[in-house]
């Protein structure tokens, strides 16, 4: 009797350069319980695929994603009541590098929408609505640009973090996900801060899943630049939802357009006179194979 093991479709595609690994899983059945071992595993970048994160696609109404999604698609930030006709056929099951589960990836989702793009899984020229834990999000393509609708992002008062035996003062912004964003003074130097393998202390009771940590510093009139330390995966080359927080934060919340540069490349950032942030940037799907981790 073969003892082979059975072996799955991934992806590999990234937002500058914050990676993911994607697994087509539409009706649920191929990776069950995706356990945090597994995905671990997958994103181990010596025995694995190697990436910052794991996206499954799933369709709504499978097996598996009425126990992540629906109840808490519903908390769309627009303030509309949402009905289960209005739910998204596709949602966005993100995991940490480290297992855990997320709110939100505003880099994945990009990547996530560029895969259902290219494989005609939703119309070409259309916005493609997608369920994550943090609420409906709506992506649109220009090119090779995708804009994701983020919804109402918040500044929620002070906070500190510290790397070693340094502290920062930084403000608690909500992104679907948390974030503490520390300004450093205009002009600072971001490898100042010193290394982020480690992660940031921080105050456990604001925080008690943990909280992605940008230092942010001033490079012009509405243009930032950024280094983060992800909740689950570390120090990365880019953070979507980071890039948001970090705009928002040096912008004091004020409606505007952010240039905001990440080790990764550069993304843009918006914000409406309602708190609505839009991210726009790259997503790339650079491979395909086969695993059976």
């Amino acid at each position: 009797m073969s003892t082979r093991q059975a072996s799955y479709v991934f992806l590999k595609g990234h937002g500058t350069e914050n990676d993911f690994v994607l697994l087509p899983d539409h009706d649920g059945s191929v990776h069950g319980d995706l356990s945090a071992e597994r995905v671990r595993a997958l994103c181990d970048r010596r025995a694995g695929i190697g990436a910052d994160g794991v996206l499954r696609v799933i369709r709504l109404g499978s097996s598996v994603a009425p126990v992540a999604c629906p109840e808490e698609a519903r908390d769309e930030p627009s303030r509309r009541e949402i009905t289960d006709t209005d739910l998204p056929e596709w949602f966005m099951d993100y995991r940490n590098a480290d297992g855990s589960v997320a709110e939100m990836c505003g880099n994945g989702i990009r990547v996530f929408a560029r895969h259902l793009y290219d494989e005609g899984l939703v119309p070409a020229s259309e916005p493609v609505r997608i369920a994550t834990r943090a609420g409906v999000k709506t992506v649109t393509r220009d090119g090779a640009q995708f804009t994701a609708d983020l919804g109402i992002s918040t500044i929620h008062g002070e906070t500190k973090v510290s790397v070693g035996d340094r502290t920062w003062p930084a403000l608690h912004v909500v992104v679907g996900n948390p974030h503490a964003a520390v300004l450093l003074e205009p002009g600072a130097d971001l490898t100042s801060v010193g290394s982020l393998a480690e992660e940031p202390a921080y105050d456990e009771t604001l925080y008690p899943e943990g909280v992605n940590v940008e230092f942010v510093v001033r490079r012009g009139p509405d243009h930032v630049a950024m280094r983060v330390h992800e909740r689950g995966s570390g120090e990365t080359r880019s953070c979507g939802t980071g890039a948001c927080a970090a705009a928002v934060a040096a912008a004091g919340g004020v409606p505007g357009r952010w240039r905001v540069d990440v080790p990764g490349g550069t993304l843009e950032v918006s914000r409406d006179a309602d708190g609505r942030v839009f991210l726009s940037g790259p997503a790339v799907i650079v491979a395909r194979g086969e695993t059976s981790l």
